[in-house]
């Protein structure tokens, strides 16, 4: 009997420590660390901490290459980020008016973490926690996944959330990014915030670049930029970008700059379409952007007040451009607005394409 008591008690310090191994185990896989993907010469880096894009190297006219979007060179540095460089930003993207929502007839209350208003889903939102890698090939693709719980910064239920970001052909980088509520209906609204100079990272200012956005018509917003819960035409005002034409020719003509959601024209459904199209004339790089989402914010980088960045190039008013295809802002609290919520059982799926050229 003694013997049998002593295997027994060897058979469950085994289980005990292959336990403590496993444990162990998935403790590494959630280190922060960068990787990298690279097809061509293309090169992507990123790293687990808010699923970041770091860098984007692209060849210009000359084959010369430069990084494209604005960052830092450690992972502490955005830790202590409060631009949102490269990240995946969520469980709700953008504004929710009063940090509130009704859902089902319960009232949620989100982190205020703008004044009165919850900003990318929270003082610790999806941009600001670790997330672990499920999948990586360097020269095809890398996928993080995050499991969000149920009272996150206020929101309802369990979520897991995978993003993938994958290299086609030589000159093509697609995103998606998913959602699956668990176990309560809740809000989803992922949106990558890479803020994008197709000069490079450091070469001043974006307003002589051109942008064409196919929208015709904006959600207006309030002085906190809360939607009204109106769809208005662009024609006639400094955000009809139709046609392309650089986007300093008539941003005087707002307070700030441009930071505002466009209805990306044509029908939602399966399809991508083509959102906006983004070009840079010394270098003659060009970025076309597609995607699945009703929505498009363009945002001019208003409130870089001389942020450290990258190589220690210091970023200003206008150092970069955000194109964050989305749902739109505060739809939780308009019903006219595309629906937001997603039901057990239901998946969330948001895809962006981007294909970059340089001539």
């Amino acid at each position: 009997m003694a013997n049998k008591q002593l295997s027994l008690h060897v058979v469950g310090l085994t289980v005990l420590v292959l336990l403590l191994s496993c444990f162990v185990n998935y403790s590494v896989s959630k280190q922060i660390k960068t990787y990298k993907l690279t097809r061509g010469k293309l090169s992507v880096t990123f790293t687990n901490y808010g699923a970041v894009m770091t860098s984007l190297l692209l060849p210009d006219r000359h084959e010369k290459q430069d990084d494209v979007v604005l960052g830092f060179d450690t992972v502490d540095a955005y830790k202590n980020d409060t631009t949102y460089f490269g990240a995946i930003v969520g469980r709700v993207a953008n504004r929710i008016g009063g940090a509130k929502f009704e859902l089902n007839g319960q009232l949620y209350k989100t982190d205020p973490n703008e004044g009165h208003n919850t900003l990318h889903g929270g003082t610790k939102g999806f941009g600001d926690v670790t997330w672990s890698v499920e999948n990586y090939v360097p020269t095809s693709h890398i996928t993080f996944i995050y499991h969000s719980f149920d009272g996150e910064e206020g929101f309802p239920g369990n979520v897991t959330v995978k993003v993938t970001y994958m290299l086609i052909g030589e000159n093509k980088l697609a995103l998606k990014m998913e959602a699956k509520p668990l176990n309560k209906p809740t809000p989803i609204n992922l949106a990558l915030h890479t803020y994008w100079n197709l000069h490079g990272h450091n070469s001043g200012d974006i307003l002589s670049h051109k942008i064409q956005l196919l929208a015709k018509k904006i959600t207006p917003v309030d002085e906190e930029l809360i939607p009204t819960g109106e769809i208005t035409s662009i024609e006639g005002t400094p955000y009809d970008f139709l046609e392309p034409r650089e986007i300093g020719s008539r941003i005087h003509e707002l307070p700030g700059g441009y930071d505002i959601n466009y209805v990306i024209d044509g029908i939602v459904g399966k399809h991508l379409r083509k959102a906006a199209v983004v070009s840079e004339k010394v270098t003659g790089r060009k970025m076309e952007l597609w995607t699945n989402q009703p929505g498009v914010q363009f945002y001019t980088s208003n409130l870089l007040t001389s942020v450290v960045g990258k190589g220690n190039a210091v970023y200003k008013k206008y150092a970069g451009l955000c194109l964050e295809t989305q749902g739109f802002p505060d739809s939780v609290n308009h019903k006219n607005f595309p629906s937001q919520i997603v039901n057990p059982g239901e998946s969330y799926l948001h895809v962006m394409l981007f294909r970059f050229t340089a001539h």
